[in-house]
This record gives structure tokens, C-alpha cells and sequence, in this order.
């Protein structure tokens, strides 16, 4: 048994020696010192040895399992500390090469066309209420069916309150369809006169698609004060259009429907790609849709707390997406939401 010992002591260092690498050196400690290895082996032969021999066998064996773990760790030490300074040698770091630059992001379009607006805004000293302004809690997402439908009167059997185009948490509460219930909100404080514009994330039961997405974002626009017409309205627009697309802007009102506003339009301006003469972008009108927008209902403002007889007012609502997508001839909307830094530094 000594001699067998012997044998395995001297070939396991002979494999050790000749070694070239910690792969090579993990192969020996797995051969002789493994669950199969030679020394294991040789304790489950302990059977067949003579009962007295025993211990004087078990302690020999250790001490070859000692010593060929003792050489094995310090050989790979070793090794380890030779790969490391080739490595250290062949990797020469230049210290006067520029570092790399972080990868920085860029401002969003949605969000320069809505700081484009507030601008305009501030200019006029026209208050900016949106989810930062501490403002008589006016402009949460989830908003109450009473705000966004009820006091902008739009009754219980309106075919904007079927849940296909609403999303419903109960059957009071919903993710707000648009900004109008900003709105309803700041004329309940009965602080008059109003004049104020409020962007914000609204929400539809909308699919997916180049043109419609389920979460959107408006700028709402409000104004009541005695003696306010429609002329008013058509003033604020033109100027609005102006600044936004340019001086040579002009805009057309068309007679539309909205629940909350009597009389109501749509506002079309010239195609800022062809001046209005007509090209593939307006598709041949020379002219461009971008708001909503009438004098508030009668019954919104009675339902709110002021007198239809003693003020008047109007309001106007602008998807800001679409004002991106036409400031910027941007065909998908769905480029807006994809987060792409190729597509955001272009802006």
C-alpha cells in the first residue's frame, strides 16, 4: 500500500510540474483527489486491509492528499500571478486618450411642442395648470365620471361614455378622456375672471396604430370673463397659430359639435410644407386640422357655479402629439413612444 501511495504521490507532482495552465491543474486535482479519483479510491479499498493497518494506511493517505493540495494551491497561486502580469503587460493603457462619453439623452417632442405652448403662455401671464401646480387638485389622471363627463355635459347615454372608448375603474371613477375636467375643476372655485391653459396625459380605448394610441396628451385652453365672444376665440387662435407654425400662417373655422361648447368648430391652418397650395402631405387641401374649440356651454357654466347671463367664455383643446407630429412632419406616432435616441436627437 505504501508503495501504491508512493506511486500516486509522484504523479500527481509529476502532473503538477508539467502543468501550463489552471485548467490543466483543476484536471489533476479532479484525478487524483476527486469523488473518483486515485486517493479516494484507495480509502474505499480500506476493506481489504488488515484491520491493525488501518490507521497507519488512513494517515499516510492524508498526508499524500496534504500534500498534493498544499503544492496544487500554491502552484496555481503561482500561476495566477504570472497570467496576471502578461496580461498587465500586454494591456498599455494610453492616460492621454479622451474617455468615453456617456450617452445622453435628448429633450422629447411632445415635449418641446408643450414647452413651446407654455411659453406662449406665460407671455400673456396666462397660468400653466398641469400636475405639478398646486392648485386646487385639478389635474389627476383618474378623474371622477361627474368631471370628465357630467358637468361637461355629457349625459349618462353619450356615446363617449360606452367602454369602448372609456377605460372604466368603477362606474364612477375612469382614466380621464381628455383635459377638459381641468376645466370644471378651476371654474367650481368661482375665482373669476379665468384665463389658463392645462396639458396633461388623457386616455382611449384606442388600438395601436400610426395615428391612435391608448395614452395621449392635450393642452387644454380656458377663458371666462363677462363679455367674451367668438371673436375673442378666433383672435387667440390666429395669434396661437402664428407663433406655433409660423407668421404666414392663416387659420379656417369650420362649424362642428362638441357637448360642452355652443357654438362649436374645428381649426384647420395652411399646410406649413406647401403654403397652403396644396401637396401630399395636406393631401391636395392646402389646409391642416389641429383643435377643437367653441364658447362654453351654457349649462357647463351653470353647473360649475357661474352665471351663463353674466359670463361668457371659451375653451379650446389640442392633441400635443399632433402638434408634434405636424411640427416635425413625423408620419408614425408610434415613433413617439419607442424611446429610440436615433429618432430623439433629431429634434
Amino acid at each position: 500500500m505504501k508503495e501504491k501511495l508512493q506511486s500516486i504521490r509522484e504523479e500527481a507532482l509529476k502532473q503538477i510540474h508539467s502543468a501550463d495552465m489552471p485548467e490543466k491543474l483543476n484536471d489533476v486535482r479532479v484525478r487524483f483527489l476527486g469523488k473518483k479519483g486515485e486517493l479516494t479510491a484507495v480509502l474505499k479499498g480500506m476493506k481489504d486491509v488488515a484491520a491493525e493497518e488501518r490507521p497507519k494506511v488512513g494517515q499516510m493517505v492524508n498526508e499524500v492528499r496534504q500534500e498534493i493540495e498544499s503544492i496544487l494551491d500554491e502552484t496555481k497561486k503561482k500561476m495566477d500571478e504570472k497570467i496576471r502580469e502578461e496580461k498587465l503587460k500586454a494591456e498599455v493603457i494610453d492616460v492621454t486618450l479622451p474617455s468615453k462619453k456617456n450617452v445622453v439623452g435628448h429633450r422629447h417632442p411632445n415635449t418641446i411642442a408643450q414647452e413651446e405652448v407654455e411659453t406662449l403662455a406665460k407671455y400673456a401671464s396666462i397660468p400653466v395648470i398641469n400636475g405639478l401646480t398646486d392648485f386646487c387638485h385639478p389635474c389627476q389622471e383618474i378623474e371622477y365620471d361627474l368631471y370628465n363627463f357630467e358637468k361637461l355635459n355629457i349625459p349618462a347615454d353619450h356615446p363617449a361614455k360606452d367602454e369602448q372608448d372609456t377605460f372604466y375603474i368603477n362606474k364612477d371613477i375612469v382614466l380621464r378622456t381628455q383635459t377638459s375636467p381641468v376645466q370644471a375643476r378651476v371654474m367650481e372655485q368661482g375665482k373669476l375672471p379665468i384665463r389658463m391653459i392645462s396639458p396633461g396625459r388623457v386616455f382611449r380605448s384606442d388600438e395601436v396604430d400610426a395615428t391612435h394610441s391608448p395614452s395621449f396628451h392635450q393642452i387644454e385652453g380656458l377663458v371666462i370673463d363677462k363679455n367674451i365672444s367668438f371673436a375673442d376665440l378666433k383672435g387667440t387662435l390666429e395669434v396661437f397659430a402664428k407663433e406655433l407654425f409660423g407668421p404666414e400662417t392663416k387659420t379656417k373655422f369650420r362649424p362642428h359639435h362638441f357637448p360642452f361648447t355652443e357654438p362649436s368648430a374645428e381649426v384647420d391652418v395652411t399646410c406649413f410644407k406647401c403654403g397652403g397650395k396644396g401637396c401630399r402631405f395636406c393631401k391636395g387641401s392646402g389646409w391642416i386640422e389641429i383643435l377643437g374649440c367653441g364658447m362654453v356651454h351654457p349649462h357647463v357654466l351653470e353647473m360649475c357655479g357661474i352665471d351663463p347671463n353674466e359670463y361668457t367664455g371659451f375653451a379650446f383643446g389640442v392633441g400635443l402629439e399632433r402638434i408634434a407630429l405636424l411640427k416635425y412632419e413625423i408620419d408614425d406616432m408610434r415613433l413617439l413612444y419607442e424611446n429610440d435616441i436615433r429618432f430623439l436627437k433629431q429634434f
